[in-house]
């Protein structure tokens, strides 16, 4: 008997929010025909929501709040979203575990932003952090030292002069970052970890090789993986203007273009393998990728196939 292939967390995060927006609102017509091209789309979209069907009971114990009246704050739906999510997780069965080991943790950090989300976090010695979108880290100060364990996203880190010189250190899964009193960010995606220095210096060794130690300096950047370091490389001067949230792109492959915006639009964006060379420049609103989206029909020939808010696809016309 051929077995069902894991589902990915974004198949359930969606499904997550289409089971909430359904209960906190009256479902219109459109909303309805939405969902179910949504459902169609994809088998694993079926089996996504068929889990949620076979966990009813379960969600009405973990999920008391959802339905009229309608939730008063993104924030609120946010919670919603991450309950049902974290109980659709749980109940992937065997099949998902090797998954599961790494979404769980993600959803239980002690700061997670959502997708589209950004948030500013001052450390308790004055450090500073501001999280890009869909970034989860847990916060582990110690009276020797002060730690950071990024799961996944970016972090830009402002450290603050310590009364009891500890050192600051950030964590992946690919190695670690220690500041020499410094501005950085850190970006960490699979095995892949990078960092951009702004100010000052950072040093970074890898988990499989802690002997080998580079120094980034200001104006650098350097990607690396466990057992491997990449080379230095001048750094993005625009790095950083996700805090400000925007997105500024210098000639990129569209491709490229689609595959970044991607961590700020919620749900699946896909894109055509026709146009994937197609070159882009700009300056870019991250506050709403949808509009984003409709732009780039204005100047590229292109246009924007959408299945549902949680499903769209680049074409070529």
């Amino acid at each position: 008997m051929k077995t069902a292939p894991p589902l990915d967390l974004a198949t359930l995060e969606a499904a997550a929010n289409w089971y909430v927006d359904m209960r906190c609102e009256t479902p219109d017509p459109q909303v309805c025909a939405a969902h179910q091209r949504w459902l169609e789309l994809d088998p694993r979209h079926q089996q996504a929501w068929k889990r949620l069907q076979r966990l009813q009971d379960k969600l009405g114990q973990v999920t008391p709040g959802i339905g009229r009246p309608t939730l008063s704050s993104a924030r609120a739906k946010r919670r919603e979203v991450l309950k049902v999510l974290a109980l659709l997780v749980m109940a992937g069965g065997a099949g998902t575990l090797g998954w599961r080991t790494t979404a769980l943790p993600n959803l239980l950090a002690d700061q997670r932003t959502g997708t589209g989300e950004r948030r500013h976090v001052r450390l308790d010695d004055g450090s500073q952090l501001e999280l890009n979108s869909a970034t989860s880290l847990n916060i582990r100060y110690s009276a020797q030292l002060r730690e950071l364990h990024l799961l996944a996203g970016e972090i830009l880190v402002q450290t603050a002069r310590d009364a009891q010189a500890r050192p600051f250190i950030v964590h992946t899964a690919a190695g670690s970052i220690h500041a020499l009193g410094t501005r950085f960010i850190v970006r960490s995606e699979g095995g892949t970890t990078s960092v951009s220095v702004q100010e000052h210096a950072v040093e970074v060794r890898p988990a499989g090789a802690v002997n080998q130690v580079l120094r980034v300096d200001s104006g650098q950047q350097l990607s690396f993986a466990e057992s491997q370091l990449g080379t230095l490389r001048a750094a993005d001067p625009h790095a950083d203007a996700w805090v400000r949230g925007m997105l500024v792109v210098s000639d990129w492959p569209l491709a490229d273009f689609v595959t970044e915006l991607q961590r700020y639009h919620p749900g699946h964006l896909g894109y055509a393998s026709d146009i994937a060379g197609l070159r882009i420049s700009g300056i870019f609103n991250l506050g709403n990728t949808d509009t984003v989206l409709d732009n780039l029909t204005q100047t590229l020939p292109v246009r924007i196939r959408r299945f549902s808010r949680y499903w769209a696809t680049v074409e070529r016309v």
